[in-house]
């Protein structure tokens, strides 16, 4: 099916006194749309529209501003601020301003603001303002990996399929694995880890969907290579090449995602057992990789934890191991991070970002996502009514009842709805709306009703009434020939009688 995006972003320029530009067309405050267009395909293209507000910055702005740091500037401003989802602020300061650091002229704070350094024309303010709505809000590719199923192969970057799909809900497992149990008793407070570090992040993309979090140890649960022995670092190695090899065997002892609705993110621990000690993860180039760890795209991740071997030989076992859990999560973290296509792309050495903190992501990133989501649950929803349709077609007898109709036409209603949303700038209403189109269009497509008709085509019909129909049908059949042969034989004997 074809769709024409319209993506409004809202965007307001506040300028502080010693900032303003020399080349501005009219006296403050003034409007301006500015428009792009690209297409994903054929029939898919997108506009994105950036409607900016240039005004004068407030008493109560100037006052936040006044402080020693940018960072102290992004909290005090913060208050003040739109805080719709989707909107954008920049706040531009005199060239002289202290505020940003040396060689620093953007400054991309935790929430939806970013502190520019005045400097040249109107021209490059416009260039300034494009890079950072790339930054904070969308670019050509992020909007294309979301509607990744419907551009053709060799068109995206590799990385565009590594995002998880957009999804009504996920299911995140820690696992602990264990190989070794005689050799070594590990504890790990995950429950403690996951409230502290997951939690904040969970309950920040708790608008983009719901999550449930579990944990378990698996013992006797072995990676499925056989490490190599390096003689020159009296160590075990695992190269890139056969890092895929790996989680076939492990994921089989997981056993989670069979019962699944929803995705399932895996997250693993692996206690390389003593034989193996210490155990190295190599990069490509053979470098080993610093945290240990991999990711596996739409999948989780697996970090090998290595155990202080002790000195002595006399040593009892199993040994006691702790598990260092700030240094597994910031690993968790990052890997969580980049399935849900946050990592931070490569940016001009002028910007600098805030880091999000322990929330895991900054107030921009969860809209980044949003308009990513959005856009993705609204093609998702095309493609499923579309199925519908052509299914519907090619099944003569089939009865729609009134309920799957009210639902398709509701999955309708709300992706247009969502469309309309999003032209207009409202993001949040827009996802919400997507989300509800998504969640129509499944009950509609997955109706019981609709079920069995699907696996029951006329051919098997015939398969099942045959049967049962044939033993009747000889005796019938006979006696109409007989009745047949009967009243020819009556309309020759009068014949003869002449």
């Amino acid at each position: 099916a074809s769709a024409q995006f319209q993506l409004a972003v809202p965007v307001a320029v506040v300028f502080t006194p010693g900032s303003v530009p020399g080349d501005l067309p009219r006296p403050l405050p003034f409007r301006d749309v500015q428009e792009m267009e690209f297409s994903v395909n054929l029939r898919t293209s997108i506009t994105s529209r950036y409607e900016t507000v240039y005004r004068s910055s407030t008493a109560q702005e100037e006052a936040a501003l006044d402080v020693a740091t940018a960072r102290e500037a992004d909290a005090a401003l913060h208050p003040l601020q739109d805080a719709s989802l989707g909107s954008l602020t920049v706040y531009m300061v005199p060239e002289t301003s202290s505020l940003l650091p040396q060689g620093i002229s953007v400054y991309v704070g935790k929430h939806r603001s970013a502190l520019v350094r005045a400097g040249g024309s109107l021209a490059a303010l416009r260039t300034r303002l494009q890079q950072l709505t790339q930054v904070m809000s969308f670019t050509a590719s992020s909007i294309a990996a979301a509607l990744s199923d419907r551009v053709p192969n060799g068109q995206l970057g590799p990385d565009v399929r590594r995002h998880l799909k957009s999804s009504l809900g996920y299911e995140i497992t820690f696992s602990l694995l264990n190989p070794d149990p005689k050799s070594h008793a590990v504890d790990w407070d995950i429950e403690d880890a996951v409230n502290r570090y997951v939690q904040p992040v969970l309950d920040k993309l708790s608008l983009v969907a719901n999550f449930s979090v579990d944990s378990q140890i698996l013992y006797y649960a072995v990676l499925g290579v056989t490490p190599r022995f390096d003689k020159e670092s009296s160590s075990f190695l695992l190269s890139a090449h056969s890092l895929p090899h790996v989680i076939n065997p492990v994921e089989a002892r997981l056993g989670s995602s069979a019962a699944s609705l929803y995705p399932v993110l895996n997250f693993l621990l692996y206690v390389p057992e003593r034989s193996h000690s210490p155990l190295y993860i190599q990069d490509k180039d053979g470098a080993p990789v610093s945290t240990n760890a991999f990711h596996s795209p739409r999948w989780g991740g697996i970090m090998v934890y290595n155990v202080e071997v002790p000195a002595s030989s006399q040593a009892s076992l199993p040994l006691h191991v702790d598990v260092d859990m700030v240094r597994v999560m910031e690993v968790f973290l990052a890997q969580l991070r980049l399935l849900f296509g946050l990592s931070r792309e490569e940016l001009p050495p002028e910007f600098l970002l805030e880091s999000p903190g322990n929330e895991g992501l900054a107030d921009w990133e969860l809209d980044r996502l949003l308009w990513a989501h959005t856009v993705e649950n609204i093609a998702t929803v095309s493609t499923t009514l579309t199925s519908l349709a052509q299914l519907l077609d090619k099944i003569g007898n089939i009865v729609i009842k009134d309920d799957v109709a009210s639902e398709v036409y509701r999955a309708v209603a709300s992706a247009q709805s969502a469309m309309a949303k999003l032209a207009t700038g409202h993001l949040h209403s827009a996802f919400q709306a997507s989300k509800e189109a998504v969640t129509s269009s499944e009950r509609a497509f997955f109706d019981p009703s609709l079920l069995h008709l699907l696996y029951f085509p006329d051919d098997q019909k015939f398969a099942i009434y045959i049967p049962l129909f044939l033993p009747m049908a000889v005796p019938i059949l006979l006696s109409l020939a007989k009745i047949v042969r009967e009243a020819r034989q009556h309309k020759k004997e009068p014949t003869k009688m002449d």
